[in-house]
């Protein structure tokens, strides 16, 4: 990628960062974005279709990011306790990213995102797991129960919540 465009991408992803991380994404406009960011509209719709196509592109860059960063993901059928451990944690590194995309209106997409991302690596692994109704709803209450337990209980300290949740998490997927 041209060194010019590379620095404007990052110029205006940076500013959207900032941006997001004070307001909700339908209170910033794409004029108030290219003001800060010291761009053209054109330049910026160059880039993304509109803000909310910004704003996708990061989400799904972060939760590529986050199943990325599992060492073992293969193990959310083999061992849920340790995968949901390794998720969690995953979660805690990119905590201040997860914080500004997914807030506001956004809060429930990272869930799903997540659990679409882990639903299509394990059904390429142990594809007869989506034929079984009570390994689905296990797998659908592991991963938004835990996200949601998690997020509710932080108060109680991150490495407590995640390991009461990852052992709340023993049942095998397939």
């Amino acid at each position: 990628m041209d060194l010019r465009l590379e620095k404007t991408k990052n110029s205006i992803i940076n500013t959207f960062l900032e941006l997001r991380s004070k307001k909700e994404l339908e209170k910033i406009t794409v004029k108030e974005l290219c003001e800060k960011a010291q761009i053209n509209k054109s330049t910026f719709y160059s880039h993304y279709h509109d803000l909310y196509d910004l704003s996708e592109q990061l989400e799904d860059e972060l939760v590529s990011s986050i199943i990325m960063g599992l060492q073992h993901p293969e193990s959310v059928i083999v061992d849920s306790e340790s995968f949901t451990r390794e998720l969690f944690r995953e979660f805690l590194a990119k905590d201040n990213l997860v914080r500004i995309l997914f807030s506001g209106s956004r809060r429930s997409l990272l869930i799903r995102k997540i659990d679409q991302s882990l639903r299509n690596l394990m059904f390429a692994v142990c594809p007869e797991v989506q034929d079984n109704p009570e390994r689905m709803i296990t797998l659908t209450y592991t991963i938004y129960g835990g996200y949601y337990a998690f997020y509710e209980n932080r108060m109680y300290g991150d490495e407590t919540v995640v390991e009461i949740i990852a052992k709340l998490s023993t049942t095998r997927a397939c």
